[in-house]
């Protein structure tokens, strides 16, 4: 092409040599038009649709369709259920649990009781079965699984002896009426959008929600919905556009693939099956017609182990090859890859296969799958989920009566596993002597309350010099090389006071 265009610029030069000036400056200048050829349009992007729509926009047109699948995947599909369940517990676990400080033991003490009586039971729970760090188990694995998940605030009375006179209830995103949504915002400047109504300014005022279930048997023909103030719902989502109203489930970059996986097993056992039941085939050589009765007749019904069957003259029996599965193992292993990718996942901890892995890749992997981890718990969970609810205990409490004024929270996630411990532990021990971390940073990442840890190291220790035991394990008498402490300190000293002989 490039060559042919040369031979055509040369022959419009012969007679105007103007014209070809234009035609060099014009290919110049469509040259630098083009920029990214990703955005330029012929055979190999034919077929691609794209959409310029909002994050709302989006998001709209697919949501419930993208949520059922992900569930009906979950239910029937091992693989996304594991997934599911590997975000679930590795992201929550045991419960990011609170560590409360403040100004005041004997008012941190009593918010510190007022939390437990309240959040580490079940009275914090509107279905009375799971303390607070199970509703973020809860809320976690419908958040994969759905995209989105709710919490309302349920005021109680005093008279129902709760600590706390509140309770959560948590609701699948389909309790959100979008049937309602209006093209136009009010007099007032208020909108409804995707079931959320918005103020001029677009921030969240309230949600509409329906009073059950729209897919609980018997409710879906008579089931209303009404506003529920924003401030009595906390909305749990990960936001991956600006302007994102609701979220998407997870699954959404791979359901194809899920599905398509689903069908490609059951094709190949399918195949396997049929292939299994002709285990043989009788040919008349002679070309009679078959012998359906009498001495003579032919009986291969049933193969039992150890059969020997005569056939008759003129007749031969084949057994067939069964089709191979060539491929299968290759083709399974790329496609749950992409499935751990699309998840945020790593692939060991989605299929449990460790063949290939030595402990550098395996550290790589846990690594990268540790900080989507992270990402999950520190941008959305814990901002979310933990702080709105924080802040409905502590509105809570001061209704009751208790001084939460000055009294703050520092939310810890669970224990990170360590692939090898004792080198990883030597790492933080030298981290923390060479004052890069504090030691209760240290024992934070180790999902532990530093204040509880520190405590009760002090109430041993108190407890061993009272009984006089000097345990090999205590750094207050034995160095980490086996010496004794008093030792190495009159050895320093020894060695100091040379050094300034030597000085003076």
């Amino acid at each position: 092409m490039a060559l042919a265009n040369s031979l055509i610029d040369k022959f419009v030069g012969l007679f105007n040599p103007e014209a070809e000036l234009r035609r060099a400056k014009a290919r110049l200048a469509l040259d630098m038009l083009r920029g990214y050829e990703g955005a330029s349009k012929g055979r190999r992007t034919d077929g691609w649709k794209t959409g310029g729509g909002s994050a709302r926009t989006e998001t709209q047109r697919g949501l419930v369709g993208l949520r059922e699948r992900s569930r009906d995947l979950v239910r029937n599909n091992p693989y996304a259920a594991r997934a599911v369940k590997v975000i679930r517990t590795n992201t929550v676990g045991t419960g990011i649990v609170p560590g409360i400080k403040g100004d005041g033991k004997r008012k941190v003490a009593a918010v510190k009781a007022a939390w437990e009586a309240w959040a580490e039971t079940a009275q914090c729970d509107a279905d009375g079965r799971r303390d607070f760090y199970g509703i973020q188990a809860l809320v976690q694995e419908t958040v994969a699984q759905s995209g989105e998940c709710l919490i309302r605030r349920r005021w109680r009375r005093s008279s129902d002896g709760l600590a706390i006179p509140l309770q959560l209830q948590v609701l699948e995103p389909d309790f959100i009426d979008t049937s309602k949504d209006t093209l136009h915002a009010a007099d007032d400047g208020k909108q409804l959008v995707q079931g959320i109504q918005l103020d001029k300014l677009g921030r969240r005022v309230a949600y509409n929600l329906y009073k059950n279930h729209p897919g609980d048997a018997g409710f879906f023909s008579r089931t209303e919905s009404s506003l529920v103030p924003a401030q009595d719902i906390i909305h749990v989502f990960r936001e991956d556009r600006p302007g994102q109203l609701r979220g998407v489930a997870w699954a959404a970059p791979i359901v194809l693939r899920l599905r398509d996986l689903d069908e490609y097993e059951d094709a190949q056992l399918l195949r396997q099956k049929i292939a299994a039941l002709f285990a043989a085939f009788v040919t008349d050589m002679d070309g009679g017609p078959p012998v359906t009765g009498g001495k003579d007749a032919l009986q291969l019904d049933e193969i039992q182990a150890g059969a020997i069957q005569y056939v008759g003259p003129g007749k031969s029996i084949e057994f067939p090859t069964p089709p191979g599965v060539n491929g299968y193992g290759e083709y399974t292993t790329a496609i749950l890859r992409s499935i751990a990718v699309g998840m945020g996942i790593s692939y060991e901890s989605l299929t449990g296969d460790l063949t290939n892995v030595n402990f550098s890749s395996g550290r790589m992997g846990w690594l990268e799958f540790h900080r989507n981890v992270q990402d999950w718990r520190w941008q959305m969970l814990i901002p979310q989920l933990c702080g709105g609810t924080w802040n409905w205990f502590l509105e809570a409490a001061a209704v009751q009566g208790l001084a939460v004024d000055g009294v703050k929270v520092e939310w810890t996630p669970p224990k990170r596993e360590m692939i090898d411990p004792a080198t990883e532990t030597k790492a933080k021990t030298s981290q923390i002597r060479a004052g890069l971390i504090s030691l209760p940073e240290a024992i934070r990442e180790d999902g532990m309350d530093p204040d509880a840890v520190l405590g009760e190291i002090a109430e041993t220790n108190k407890q061993l010099d009272e009984l006089g035991i000097k345990l090999d394990s205590d750094p207050r008498y034995l160095s980490q090389n086996g010496q004794s402490q008093l030792v190495a300190a009159n050895d320093n000293s020894k060695k100091n006071q040379e050094d300034e002989d030597v000085a003076a």
